[in-house]
């Protein structure tokens, strides 16, 4: 059986374009199906104006999973992730559900839970273990605990942070597709390493998915999907923070332009008194759509930041002489995401001023 450096560019292309083909047959399917008995109708927190399907992420579900299964069963040095599919099927499952019939959000966080401390696993039972160690200093258990409790308060914040990012055509799929791209790469820097690949197969997934939503969304992909892809984010960030072969700050910054609006938009919905955890639409995006900006022109600026910030900053930051130098390569990311929250609060300013002025024009 052939090992994954056995594997040439053209096999990696292959099964790359196999999964994505496999995700838009399976969303064609779920279109004619979702039709029926999915649709997402318009409303005050929409964004869209026409009863439009729903539950199109089933497709990219389901041929990132079966990606996963072929690697597993094809490459004789990587077994296969059953802790990654179980944990993802999880969440699938519920957000299935969810867009057939909304679940309360109590029963949606502890599938969230249950499926982040599925595949952090090792890491929990070690923690454990080293508990009841007597051998193990105290400050040494609690430091373990602490950044174990932080992964899964990350991984839970990373289903959420996507699913509320998921509110216009194509915006969260070109996000996925950009992010796990730039981390796979990174990942996949040592051949030996199967997380490029694994991570890889979600991105060919969300491309095939893609034209099904964007420019203009035929379905969206709904509760199943977008729960998926972030956990499948905080996993690929996980698996790139720890490669010795890249910079782990580029898990930090390349996922900054959603981090930014929905941290941002959560921020000030705590100050300003409002229900934060209640639906609504302020979140700087759907602001842009309410200035009249489309959906495709919305996405774009979005792509224009990862593009032209966010991608020069990941090469730099994994330049050798940036790789030496930890404290400056934090340092980049903290200017970063420091520009990001002004261009937010900027952006922010310009809708409302937007809105406003288009308002007073009516009246």
């Amino acid at each position: 059986m052939p090992s994954l450096v056995s594997l040439s560019a053209i096999d990696v292309a292959l099964w790359l374009i196999a999964v994505a083909v496999l995700s838009a047959l399976v969303t064609w399917c779920a279109l004619f199906y979702a039709r029926r008995r999915l649709l997402d109708m318009p409303g005050q927190r929409r964004s869209h104006v026409q009863p439009t399907p729903r539950g199109g992420g089933i497709g990219l579900c389901i041929a990132g999973i079966a990606g996963l299964f072929a690697m597993g069963a094809l490459l004789s040095d990587v077994q296969t992730p059953i802790r990654l599919i179980a944990a993802i099927t999880l969440v699938a499952a519920v957000g299935w559900i969810d867009d057939h019939r909304p679940l309360p959000i109590s029963a949606r966080l502890v599938a969230q839970f249950a499926a982040i401390v599925l595949f952090l696993w090792p890491i929990v039972s070690q923690t454990a273990g080293h508990y009841v160690d007597a051998n193990i200093p105290t400050s040494a258990f609690l430091h373990e605990m602490l950044l174990l409790l932080a992964m899964i308060g990350i991984g839970v914040w990373s289903i959420n942070l996507h699913n509320f990012m998921d509110g216009i055509d194509g915006l969260l799929a070109s996000q996925a597709i950009f992010v796990l791209s730039v981390l796979g790469w990174l990942c996949g820097r040592d051949a030996r390493n199967p997380h490029g690949m694994e991570i890889g197969l979600f991105a060919a997934a969300t491309l095939g998915f893609l034209p099904f939503n964007f420019p203009r969304a035929r379905i969206f992909m709904g509760d199943v999907a977008s729960g998926t892809l972030g956990l499948v984010i905080f996993v690929a960030a996980i698996w790139q923070f720890f490669s010795p072969y890249s910079a782990n700050v580029s898990a930090v910054v390349v996922g900054s332009a959603f981090v930014t609006d929905a941290t941002c938009t959560l921020v000030s919905r705590m100050i300003s008194g409002k229900r934060w955890y209640a639906p609504h639409r302020e979140h700087l995006y759907q602001w842009m759509t309410r200035t009249g900006l489309s959906h495709a022109r919305v996405a774009d600026s979005y792509a224009a930041w990862n593009l032209c910030v966010v991608l020069p900053i990941i090469v730099l930051l994994n330049l050798p002489v940036l790789r030496t130098h930890p404290t400056a390569a934090w340092s980049i990311a903290a200017a970063v995401y420091a520009v990001a929250v002004v261009l937010w609060i900027c952006g922010k300013r310009w809708c409302l001023y937007k809105v406003t002025k288009s308002a007073h024009g009516r009246t």
